[in-house]
């Protein structure tokens, strides 16, 4: 399973998620970012959802037929998601217009194995050493037009009591989020996202929103 990109790492640790090209040839960044790569303080995640803010103002460059949703680990062996969606709203609304399915290797909810070195390669997995996991391509561009969610549902189990993602940063960029406990990934076209008063911090585990 080819979920590492390798690419990646070098431009993470050279721009600290604030350039807009994030690695050579034509992959392009859409947004500015999460931030800094920061040591996670919340390392608990099983049973917890994270729901990330990709506004529509922030995307930038041409308008690419795909999209390239990557997650970045900093600490932990094995990490169980339960299922991913990206929820699809107007601009500053909370309705869901399109709960669209995102997927790693064709699945929902896989297994990431943060301590191999075929998905990880650079071990053990850490603040210097983060593990960028490429989720599966989706077969459409992200639109200005709209703001969109992306939510990870952890399962419950001991695997997910270690793991930790490369935010929540000090120097947040354009994305944000926000973690609930319990499976957030089941609204319906028309339903309504959580609230949740504390939006403003950078995401733990999106790392970068990319046309490919």
């Amino acid at each position: 399973m080819n979920i590492f990109y390798k690419l990646v790492v070098s431009t993470l640790m050279i721009t600290g998620f604030a350039g807009t090209a994030i690695a050579q040839g034509t992959l392009v960044n859409q947004t500015e970012g999460q931030g800094t790569i920061a040591s996670s303080s919340n390392q608990s995640w099983d049973g917890y959802s994270e729901v990330i803010l990709i506004p529509g103002a922030s995307l930038m460059g041409p308008k690419s037929a795909t999209t390239a949703l990557y997650l970045g680990f900093t600490g932990g062996a094995e990490a169980d998601i339960g299922n991913m969606v990206l929820y699809q709203t107007a601009r500053n609304a909370t309705s869901v217009l399109r709960a669209i399915k995102v997927t790693l290797g064709a699945t929902q909810s896989p297994h990431i194995d943060l301590a191999s070195s075929s998905v990880c390669p650079a071990q053990p997995v850490s603040v210097s050493n983060p593990c960028i996991v490429r989720l599966d391509t989706l077969n459409f561009g992200l639109s200005p037009s709209n703001d969109y969610y992306l939510a990870i549902y952890f399962t419950l189990d001991t695997n997910n009591e270690s793991i930790s993602g490369m935010g929540a940063s000090a120097q947040p960029g354009a994305l944000s989020g926000f973690s609930l406990y319990g499976d957030q990934t089941q609204i319906k076209d028309g339903g309504g996202l959580p609230e949740y008063e504390n939006t403003d911090q950078a995401p733990f585990f999106l790392a970068y929103v990319a046309n490919q």
